[in-house]
């Protein structure tokens, strides 16, 4: 007998009282030790799903896990973290072109969350599907940051918090701030983040009416604020295309340092104590904020505020799935947009590094949020 692997709905019309308590149901029976299986029960008809190791099953398929350098991606439904070579669940459904894949220790989320410190009044439930939102993309009541993984919800209030936020630490060291511990706090509009220098609270998509955030803080020192994301989401070392040498995140001046400090990409001057990116062989630097994602295209021009902000801007988000609208004859795939990728057939404005929906067959591409509106007027 396989494993049976249920996720719960979200229906419009059922309460919080009658949500399943579980949101994955195993029946484990007797199975290869090389190999199980699982039905996920989320779609219709149901998908068989191959438990691996992230090489190969016992059907001899091999799935391609994480590897920046080769430009390999898999991601977590879940989460929507790398999956590397460790065990994991993906879709073994081969008439399909589905890329559901999740962690094994993401089967084992618990299924609700008491006395959330941002949310304490009501209980937080994991669902699959985040309610109430488009294509299940919502915005992170923590970081602010889209999402279309897992989310815990109240279903009172239409909270939503992604996975990584759920679980954020109260207290963290950090090397920005080595001496002290760093407390999570709301923030006010005033605060500026010190790794990254931008406001903290920060609306990245300029229409979410933000009116309060969240940062990690030092209660000692007086005005020591950092994002969450640039505190635990910022790689280590990043590579530029005018430097062959990696460039290694730093969080103060560099020793024996002669001359003035100036960010590569927006040429503007650099503050050596926040935090920066330096590649110590070329004496190069660049701001936490100019730092551009490697598995995308690199900026050619001076970068706007919001394509600065890409570096983690869609962190917690799994491009790839397939959309059918009326709106268009053929098959959209969801994808981050590129310079190619032109102007939106409905606004007429820049699809570069926005949500957006394309079709492969022909040049139509759209924003997310114009095929929302589009769909729902």
């Amino acid at each position: 007998m396989p494993i049976i692997l249920i996720l719960s709905i979200y229906h419009s019309q059922i309460n919080l009282q009658h949500i399943e308590t579980f949101v994955f149901f195993k029946e484990i029976g007797p199975t290869s030790s090389e190999f199980k299986e699982l039905y996920i029960l989320n779609h219709v008809p149901c998908l068989k799903i191959s438990k691996g190791t992230g090489a190969t099953s016992s059907k001899g398929k091999s799935y391609m896990c994480h590897d920046p350098m080769k430009k390999i991606e898999l991601l977590c439904n879940g989460c929507v973290r790398p999956i590397t070579d460790m065990p994991f669940y993906k879709c073994a459904n081969e008439d399909e072109s589905c890329n559901f894949a999740l962690h094994e220790w993401c089967t084992r989320l618990p299924t609700s969350i008491e006395n959330y410190p941002f949310h304490a009044q009501h209980t937080l439930v994991l669902l699959p599907n985040a309610p109430r939102v488009f294509f299940s993309v919502f915005y992170c009541e923590v970081c602010h940051l889209p999402c279309n993984g897992f989310a815990y919800c109240c279903l009172e209030c239409n909270y939503k918090v992604d996975v990584s936020c759920a679980f954020i630490p109260e207290k963290i060291t950090h090397k920005a701030h080595p001496n002290h511990l760093l407390s999570i706090v709301e923030t006010s509009p005033d605060k500026v983040c010190r790794m990254c220098v931008l406001p903290l609270i920060m609306d990245s998509f300029h229409y979410l009416n933000l009116e309060r955030g969240f940062g990690f803080s030092c209660s000692i020192c007086d005005n020591f604020y950092i994002h969450p994301w640039c505190a635990m989401l910022l790689p280590e070392t990043i590579r530029h295309k005018y430097d062959k040498h990696p460039m290694s995140l730093s969080y103060f001046p560099i020793e024996n340092h002669k001359s003035e400090y100036f960010c590569e990409i927006c040429e503007e001057k650099l503050n050596p104590h926040c935090s920066f990116y330096h590649c110590h062989k070329c004496v190069q630097s660049v701001h936490v904020a100019c730092a551009p994602l490697i598995l995308r295209s690199e900026m050619s021009d001076r970068p706007s505020w919001y394509e600065t902000n890409s570096i983690y801007l869609f962190v917690n988000v799994k491009f790839g799935n397939i959309h059918k609208t009326p709106e268009h004859p053929h098959p959209l795939v969801f994808a981050q947009g590129i310079v190619d990728d032109g102007d939106c057939n409905n606004c007429d404005y820049s699809l570069r590094y926005e949500m957006i929906f394309k079709c492969l067959s022909c040049k139509y591409a759209i924003h997310y949020e114009c095929c929302e509106q589009l769909e729902n007027p």
